[in-house]
């Protein structure tokens, strides 16, 4: 169950609507590297994903924010509300906010309307959000889900300064 909510989410992450002509547009030869290349480096994935180096691959706009559609920051101020406001304190509670983070994650997927190199930035961005999410899911123990969850938040939260 686990790691199909993990495929499920890289599906969904190189799955965009297409601003013209709102047709789905998935990349399936990309789907199959991408998983090829996480399950030889699962490990290496593991440790990777309490770090935010993504932030050393995202770009700016020319120095400044990227503009972004109405329903990616509605997903996003989704986002910050549940992790702003899903208590945790058990396993179970950490659990509980993976799977509504998933929710919120899955609404900018597939509400995203964005195009072009502010499309791609914003995968740079998303990618990693979706592995941390994803790794919650399968946390042991409740000092491990709390990193993640705090990582979780960082990642979000900086969604505004490439953003707007």
């Amino acid at each position: 169950m686990k790691h199909l909510i993990f495929t499920i989410g890289l599906l969904a992450l190189v799955s965009c609507k297409d601003n013209k002509n709102q047709e789905t547009i998935t990349h399936s030869d990309e789907i199959e590297n991408r998983d090829a290349h996480l399950n030889e480096h699962h490990v290496e994935a593991a440790a990777n994903v309490y770090d935010n180096s993504w932030t050393e691959e995202i770009e700016m706009d020319n120095g400044e924010k990227w503009q972004s559609d109405l329903p990616t920051n509605e997903g996003v101020k989704k986002l910050q509300h549940t992790i702003n406001t899903h208590s945790t304190s058990t396993l179970a509670d950490y659990h509980k906010l993976a799977e509504l983070l998933n929710e919120d994650k899955n609404y900018v997927i597939k509400n995203c309307t964005m195009q072009g190199p502010a499309h791609d930035n914003l995968h740079v961005w998303l990618h990693p959000l979706i592995e941390k999410i994803a790794a919650l899911t399968q946390t042991e123990t409740v000092e491990d889900a709390s990193k993640l969850k705090s990582t979780i938040d960082e990642n979000i939260n900086a969604y505004y300064d490439y953003f707007k």
